[in-house]
């Protein structure tokens, strides 16, 4: 028999959704990706490609704009 405060945090345990486990991914990799590129100019006194920094900032930026453009259209939809 479970304890009150075991089924408790049975009940508040939630999954991630992919698009939750999607965005977690983006601001990861646009987190990482300007740690690397300011210890590589500090370390080289050599700047990272602004072709790739471009590249790198407006893909993962635009997946998290139409991340969020998906979430609320579903909390929309779901509300009518």
């Amino acid at each position: 028999m479970k304890t009150g405060i075991e089924q408790l945090q049975k009940r508040n345990k939630k999954k991630l959704s992919a698009l939750d486990k999607y965005l977690i991914f983006c601001f990861t990799v646009i987190i990482l990706y300007t740690i690397v590129g300011v210890v590589f100019q500090w370390v080289t006194g050599i700047e990272l490609s602004t072709s790739l920094t471009v590249g790198v900032y407006g893909f993962f930026g635009g997946e998290i704009t139409l991340l969020a453009m998906i979430k609320r259209l579903k909390l929309k939809k779901g509300d009518e």
